[in-house]
């Protein structure tokens, strides 16, 4: 019987003594989530899907990129490129002229659905403030709080965005995210992801895109309005046939 509560003491000491989670650093917690969701492989891979109406391809080499959205599973008729250096469009693969006053949203918007596609992949650029605000629990899971805003120089056309990622304290998985936006009037969302499943090494999910009544409220509280029933479902974001080839090394 003593020994019993010997070795039960000593069970208890060993596991008093690991690291607690809330000790990480923020930084530390993203380079774990980015490691979780696969950022090796992101970082040398081609990954494409389909999304709504449109189909989209990345190519990504160790900080080159190429994001692109097509009318067609080809990537023939009417294809948006973006690059590290200029945006381009493509019609039936012959290149034609953009007006300049059509260039920052197209290129917005074909950013906004590849950064989305493999978050929280690119937390780590040197344009993202990102600060651990604390821990929540949701649904009976203990989530690090991390906020993330972006600097203006190298934080592209809604820099002024503010976002709320909730990071498992366990497994390192974003399973909520929310933000403020600001064109079109503004307003903000809370998504919870859904349908996880990896395919060659990267992990995707999918979203359920909530909205609260009220129009900017504080991020933080958005978990406990989710919680109790208090955001409204606005739309389902799925991606589908999801494709990833890695580069040979």
């Amino acid at each position: 019987m003593i020994y019993r509560i010997f070795l039960i003491f000593i069970t208890l000491l060993i596991f008093s003594c690991k690291e607690k989670p809330q000790n990480l650093d923020v930084n530390t917690i993203i380079e774990n989530a980015i490691t979780r969701v696969g950022g090796a492989t992101i970082n040398t891979s081609t990954i494409t899907f389909h999304f709504r109406d449109k189909y989209y391809r990345a190519n990504r080499d160790n900080g080159l990129y190429r994001l692109e959205r097509s009318s067609d599973a080809a990537f023939k008729d009417t294809l948006d490129q973006l690059t590290n250096s200029d945006f381009k469009r493509f019609i039936n693969e012959k290149e034609v002229a953009v007006a300049d006053s059509l260039i920052t949203s197209l290129s917005g918007g074909v950013n906004s659905v590849h950064y989305f596609s493999v978050l929280p992949y690119g937390l780590d650029s040197e344009a993202v403030n990102a600060k651990k605000i604390g821990e929540a629990t949701i649904n009976g899971k203990t989530y690090y709080e991390i906020q993330v805003s972006f600097s203006q120089e190298g934080g592209g056309e809604d820099y002024e965005d503010q976002y709320m990622y909730w990071i498992n304290t366990e497994d390192f998985t974003v399973d909520y995210l929310a933000y403020n936006y600001h064109v079109n009037e503004g307003g903000t969302r809370f998504r919870e992801a859904y349908n996880a499943r990896e395919i060659n090494g990267i992990r995707f999910v999918d979203y359920r895109n909530f909205k609260p009544e009220e129009q900017f409220p504080s991020l933080e509280s958005l978990d406990s309005l989710f919680v109790n029933d208090k955001l409204d479902l606005l739309s389902k974001i799925e991606l589908e046939d999801v494709t990833v080839t890695e580069y040979s090394k």
